[in-house]
């Protein structure tokens, strides 16, 4: 009965002896010793996918951010209109589960952060805190915000803090950058299907009354990849729901068996769900991007694709214009950014060469598979009706306010203000992408790549901070040498070897003129080479200072003028575009050390005489 529904009997009983006053704490239920791992046959499981020819790689769909449809092909018909929506799952950042005070924690060991209830053990509830027995007149004399489930003929059980307030809280946070409207009465539903990782046979959703609705996302993207060439889209968004995720299925295809994980069940989940209004890889990726920038920056989520922290899901279909929509794909689970590009333009390619050859699309689920660069058949898409959408008996509506109806004399620690989070809502990257361009004078297009890039603004301002270089020059160190290096040896910036620091002394020995340019270059390839030698150091060393001595510098401007008489006769001859070439001449004889306008005085007033 209720000790089984908080899965710790012995507290209830104790409790239950003494009499119950008011709340009686719980303690938080212990992990269950669940076998690690659990074998499960494959048979039960697994829904085995046909064989499918290796795949060829995919054209390039024409219809990109730019617009457009893609053109005709064999059929000679209408060119084809692609269709993609998305349902993005984002892992909420909180300590503990949904509806359990398990312990949220990546690589873990298999099946050690389990509660009885996130196993669905017979007679668990959703209950995280506290839980007392009262007679049913007093359950309604209590305060709002309780939930209330009966567990005898004559006897309920009041359940306060049965939902996690933080994944409550990231909701809202997140519903509100997305300009959602909140919905302060939001509803729990059970959708019902059948699979190993998910031991209740059922997910905790919002399906009917989600708790935000009607938002958009406006994202940017390049043209024909050109960042001088930037577009803003905007994406409705249907919804935001709290939902419980489902464990882990692994599966050993050497031994024919899958191994069940459940640390994952029961983790919250906001799943938000995009229109159909992109129509290629490319957007869908750049709006991804935007959301995961977001989710960051409200610490809602951690949103990292490589830890399943933000999984998606994207819905293709293709039609001709003016006829309805065609029927679509869904391909499942993509965790990287990248590959959400390739799944889709794959899917819109072959959508496209099935029906042209006289086929039919299936309504199914398909995956990516990365190594061959397509999508390889799932199982059959199930139907809205096969997840017997019902409402959840064991929770009350989920009641938010704002202040204007917030009670009075109420706790504020038991309730959501939707108005004292969106007043703390943090700058979010399209402002903070205004605001560089404002405060530094840089284009639009460089400040979408500082902030598309994790660190990168911060990397930049503390350059700023710390050289007298103009914010121009620097943004050009910045995006065409650290981040080519970065890119090049597959680093992030938190990982470059050429801090912050070290970036600003180099650059204000080259505002000093105390190196040339050219000598930067190398200064910076030494420095990112780690050896903890500072940039004055490496100049000493390598003797990359300019030189000083203009007797010098005209000596050396003297013989490559000997050197190279046809360049010379050709500057006489009114080609002064040759004169570059004559100071790049200088700049290797000196290895860079000489100071570009310098030379290119000495060279002119020798070519004139």
């Amino acid at each position: 009965m209720a000790a089984a529904a908080l899965g710790c009997g012995g507290g209830w009983r104790r409790a239950w002896r003494r009499g119950l006053g008011g709340l009686v704490p719980v303690p938080v239920p212990v992990p269950i010793p669940i076998p690690i791992p659990i074998p499960i046959p494959i048979p039960a499981l697994v829904h085995v996918a046909v064989p499918v020819p290796a795949c060829r790689p995919p054209r390039v769909v024409a219809r990109n951010a730019g617009g457009g449809a893609v053109p005709a092909g064999k059929s000679g018909l209408a060119p084809w209109v692609p269709v993609v929506g998305l349902e993005i799952h984002a892992q909420i950042s909180s300590n503990s589960k949904l509806f359990s005070g398990s312990q949220v924690q990546f690589a873990a060991p298999p099946n050690s952060l389990v509660s009885f209830f996130d196993a669905s053990l017979p007679g668990t509830l959703p209950v995280g805190a506290f839980l007392a027995c009262f007679s049913l007149s007093q359950c309604l004399q209590m305060r709002l915000g309780m939930a209330f489930v009966r567990t005898h003929r004559y006897t309920w059980a009041l359940a306060e803090k049965v939902l996690n307030r933080r994944c409550v809280e990231a909701a809202v946070m997140t519903g509100l950058a997305l300009n959602c409207s909140i919905n302060k009465k939001s509803l729990f539903d059970r959708k019902h299907y059948f699979y190993a990782d998910l031991p209740a046979g059922y997910q905790i959703t919002q399906q009917r009354v989600p708790i935000a609705v009607n938002g958009s996302l406006s994202y940017s993207l390049c043209i024909d990849n050109k960042m001088s060439q930037m577009v803003t889209k905007t994406v409705r968004i249907k919804q935001i729901q709290l939902e419980q995720d489902s464990g882990k299925s692994l599966h050993d295809d050497s031994r024919s068996q899958t191994l069940v994980d459940l640390n994952r069940a029961g983790v919250g989940l906001m799943e938000v769900v995009m229109e159909p209004d992109m129509c290629c890889g490319e957007e869908a990726a750049a709006a991804v991007r935007e959301l995961q920038l977001i989710l960051q920056t409200l610490g809602s989520s951690q949103a990292i694709m490589a830890e399943g922290q933000l999984r998606v899901d994207a819905n293709v279909s293709v039609h001709h214009p003016g006829e309805p929509y065609g029927v679509r794909t869904e391909v499942k689970n993509i965790n990287s950014i990248r590959f959400l590009a390739k799944a889709i333009d794959y899917e819109i390619q072959r959508q496209i060469e099935e029906l042209e050859n006289g086929g039919t699309i299936l309504n199914e689920t398909r995956a990516f598979d990365s190594k061959l660069g397509c999508t390889v058949p799932m199982r059959d898409k199930e139907g809205m009706q096969d997840y017997r959408f019902m409402p959840e008996p064991n929770l009350p509506p989920l009641i938010l306010y704002d202040t204007k109806s917030l009670p009075a004399n109420v706790n504020h620690q038991q309730v959501v203000n939707i108005d004292w989070i969106h007043e703390r809502l943090p700058d979010l990257p399209s402002a903070k992408r205004a605001k560089l361009v404002e405060l530094y004078g840089i284009l639009p297009e460089h400040s979408f790549t500082l902030v598309n890039e994790d660190g990168l603004t911060e990397f930049f301002e503390n350059v700023l901070k710390q050289t007298q270089m103009k914010p121009k020059k620097v943004i050009g160190w910045i995006l065409n040498d650290l981040l080519s290096y970065l890119k090049q040896h597959s680093c992030t910036v938190k990982e470059s070897p050429v801090s912050s620091v070290l970036l600003a002394d180099l650059l204000n020995l080259l505002e000093k003129k105390e190196i040339s340019a050219s000598a930067a270059k190398q200064v910076f390839e030494e420095l990112w080479k780690g050896e903890g030698k500072t940039p004055l150091e490496i100049v000493k060393e390598k003797q990359l200072q300019l030189i000083e001595d203009r007797e010098e510098l005209e000596q050396i401007c003297q013989a490559v003028i000997d050197e190279h008489e046809k360049e010379v006769m050709a500057i006489k001859a009114g080609n002064q575009k040759i004169v570059n070439k004559l100071i790049g001449l200088v700049q290797r004889a000196t290895q860079g050390r000489s100071n570009p306008v310098l030379v290119k005085q000495i060279l002119e007033k020798k070519l004139s005489e």
